[in-house]
């Protein structure tokens, strides 16, 4: 029992370890996305950073208050939908971005607009997503975004869109449409950007595979991909007697790196199989490979 107690305390250790360090990270890289990119060209992005940067912008007021200010509504809005713990991280990131802003120096890398828009939002998409990998947020667009859903019934993407929207649009109108231009690619190499950090090069595919040779799949799948099959019993629909036959439907999950190689050795099993491929967003358990930094 005390054993089983001190490698709860141990893993329990490490995962905080580790999300203390994607979180300190991601700190780091967005500060460096602002002040090495974004701030001395006065483009700005979407959400909570964008909002932030354009008051900047057009004030005196410095970014690192700001950063703290505007996301102080969000911080309560994520106790509320998400809980204490997610709250407490959150604050502390967002809190410790702000310190970075202010106190680390970081060099103004280029005034070139293209490469300024490109890599401030990749740096500031990247400092997110580690973020987010790390449970918490230091943009909190998400975090309204959730909220609103819940009391509108309208969709989390619709509401951040909207958002983006008003942004940009006041930024064409106190800045320069030039900027907002700019601005909107900011935008879009930080989103990108963080759906990579989330989601990973490694993306989840369930694959269902319906054969004759279904034995022979399975075994495939088990033994020269290491990976679970789930089996359904099936009928097929289609016969031109009218008759239907009954038959095993196999159901994989793989990441997209293996997908060619699934493919290959399905083929060499049986050309004829029929195969049907969804991406999955995440998963929990089972026999699988599972995405770096999770």
């Amino acid at each position: 029992m005390s054993t089983t107690l001190t490698d709860k305390k141990n893993t329990g250790f490490i995962n905080s370890l580790k999300d203390s360090l994607l979180i300190i990270i991601g700190i780091f890289s967005a500060s460096f996305g602002f002040k090495g990119f974004l701030l001395t060209n006065d483009f700005i992005d979407g959400g909570a950073t964008g909002i932030s940067l354009l008051i900047s912008a057009v004030s005196e007021i410095p970014l690192y208050i700001l950063i703290i200010v505007v996301n102080l509504p969000f911080v309560f809005m994520g106790y509320k939908t998400m809980g204490k713990q997610f709250a407490i991280k959150t604050a502390l990131a967002i809190t410790g971005l702000a310190l970075c802003v202010a106190t680390v120096p970081f060099p103004n890398v280029t005034n070139d607009d293209l490469l300024v828009a490109i890599f401030g939002g990749f740096f500031l998409g990247a400092g997110i997503g580690l973020s987010v990998r790390g449970g918490a947020v230091i943009d909190g667009t998400e975090i309204l975004a959730i909220y609103l859903s819940k009391k509108f019934g309208t969709t989390i993407g619709d509401i951040i869109i909207l958002i983006n929207v008003l942004i940009f649009s006041i930024a064409a109108y106190l800045l320069s449409i030039e900027i907002a231009l700019y601005s909107m690619i900011t935008y879009i190499s930080a989103s990108k950007t963080l759906d990579f950090i989330i989601e990973g090069i490694e993306e989840y595919i369930g694959v269902t595979i319906i054969s004759a040779k279904n034995t022979e799949i399975k075994k495939m799948i088990t033994d020269k991909l290491g990976r679970g099959v789930t089996i359904y019993n099936g009928q097929g629909g289609y016969d031109k007697t009218g008759d239907t036959n009954k038959i095993d439907i196999l159901y994989t999950v793989i990441t997209r790196l293996e997908l060619s190689r699934l493919n290959n050795e399905i083929e060499k099993v049986d050309s004829k199989a029929f195969i049907v491929m969804n991406s999955i967003k995440d998963l929990k358990g089972g026999i699988v490979k599972r995405r770096p930094l999770h």
